[in-house]
């Protein structure tokens, strides 16, 4: 329950911050490089993907038990960040080292490479590095603290790798090896924060081996599936990704279809969320004190839907969508802020009620839960702008169905209102906030009688 210093917030967060250097090229850039410099087909690489999301959603879950089972002089999450930096920089580098032969091979070779990244070694670290929150602290307050650090230093990682790739390749000579040579900076760079992670965060939170129960796996999943409040995190934090979903895949296309802009108009509007967002973040710690999780994210998300629905006023003019956005993102950075805190708070309700830890199953439940709403999400939209009409641009300067434009219009115009109702209906179910306290007491109490 000690206090935990700022240099080790910050080592927290810089976990993230390496997961995001590397995954944040993964995420927006790789696409490009398959297509463009391994020469390989749109359609291989959208089988890949497609095949790829299934494994990568049960392997959270898989993760979870893993975790939950893992006994090392490091702890059970914490070991994890240090078994898996190498093959994680390792495995990232040779995701873009494609071989020059044939369609099936190259195919294969992503397959594998893009697989053995993201769902095999990527989910090994970050499920672990989730569950290693509530495994430095039960108090709620630092643990809030930590989540608000990962999410502050969260988006640094994205923005260095997503803004400085092109540049770099470009000045390494524009070709295949030019990006494994980039590629080396990033992964140089996250193993050295990963480490720091390591090293400074240590898990304070001791389970007795001998005492420690052995849960079955039926047990363990009766006892997340019933833990009321794990849903509702789960539907918060689904609704944070979906929101990130419908701005990164729909406001591109507004900005260039209603704004008639498609070179800067949208990465000013990104940079101006992303910033708010990380200022947002800043100002929680003291927020969270004084008025605790829930409400302040309560606010927010009355703030978030009342400042999207001023976009109707104006739909046409990107000033007022500058003013809406810097608005909006105040109200989104607290949700942003607030829910590995939560998380937190769900993995110490869990041990209360059932009498055992579920640390990593939680966050890998979690995991599992965003990565299917964010998929259906992606399909609802790609749905709706297909039977709207929507002719694909790379056949040269076409001029869309207004049909098509409404679609798109519509989406990025009720899409959002639509989460955050129903963030601000979680919310009110959501009530863990004025039980924690009572619930932390018992757990003291319970485990001095035990000793």
């Amino acid at each position: 329950m000690k206090k935990i210093s700022f240099g080790t917030r910050v080592a927290y967060g810089c976990g993230d911050t390496a997961c995001n250097i590397v995954y944040g090229m993964i995420s927006t850039l790789l696409t490009l490089f398959y297509t463009d410099y391994a020469g390989v087909s749109p359609i291989t690489i959208g089988m890949v993907m497609l095949i790829s999301r299934v494994f990568d959603g049960s392997s959270d879950l898989i993760m979870g038990f893993l975790v939950d089972r893992t006994k090392s002089r490091w702890g059970k999450s914490r070991p994890w960040l240090l078994w898996m930096t190498a093959p994680y920089a390792i495995a990232a580098i040779l995701m873009f080292t494609v071989p020059h032969s044939t369609e099936f091979v190259k195919g294969i070779y992503i397959f594998v490479t893009y697989n053995l990244t993201t769902t095999v070694i990527y989910t090994a670290i970050n499920v672990p590095y989730g569950s290693l929150s509530t495994m430095m602290t039960r108090d709620s307050y630092q643990q809030d603290l930590l989540s608000i650090f990962r999410m502050i230093l969260s988006p640094v990682g994205r923005i260095i790798s997503v803004t400085f790739t092109m540049p770099l390749v470009k000045l390494f000579g524009d070709d295949q090896s030019a990006w494994v040579k980039t590629m080396f900076l990033w992964v140089a760079i996250a193993v050295a924060l990963l480490l720091f992670c390591f090293f400074k965060c240590e898990e304070t939170v001791k389970v007795d081996v001998k005492k420690e129960k052995k849960v079955s796996v039926k047990k363990n999943l009766k006892a997340l599936l019933t833990n009321k409040y794990f849903w509702c995190v789960l539907g918060l934090w689904s609704i944070q990704v979906i929101h990130q979903t419908i701005v990164g895949t729909d406001l591109p296309y507004y900005c260039k279809y209603v704004f008639k802009n498609d070179s800067w108009m949208y990465s000013a509007l990104y940079f101006l969320e992303t910033a708010v967002m990380i200022l947002g973040a800043m100002a929680c710690p003291f927020l969270i004190k004084k008025w605790g999780k829930r409400n302040v994210t309560l606010a927010g998300s009355i703030l978030a839907v009342v400042s999207h629905l001023l976009i109707l006023v104006n739909p046409f003019s990107f000033q007022w969508f500058f003013v809406v956005t810097l608005i909006r993102s105040v109200g989104v950075s607290q949700l942003s802020a607030t829910i590995f805190g939560m998380l937190g708070d769900v993995v110490e309700y869990g041990y209360w009620k059932n009498g055992f830890r579920q640390e990593s199953l939680i966050f890998g439940g979690a995991s599992l839960g965003f990565k299917v709403g964010t998929g259906i999400a992606s399909a609802l939209m790609t749905g709706l702008m297909t039977a709207s009409g929507y002719i694909s641009s790379t056949s040269g300067n076409v001029v869309q169905p207004a049909s098509a434009v409404n679609t798109i219009g519509n989406i990025y115009k009720f899409g959002p209102v639509i989460i955050w109702v129903a963030a601000i209906i979680l919310l009110l179910i959501y009530k863990l906030d004025k039980e924690y306290p009572s619930i932390s007491k018992e757990l003291e109490e319970r485990e001095l009688n035990e000793a």
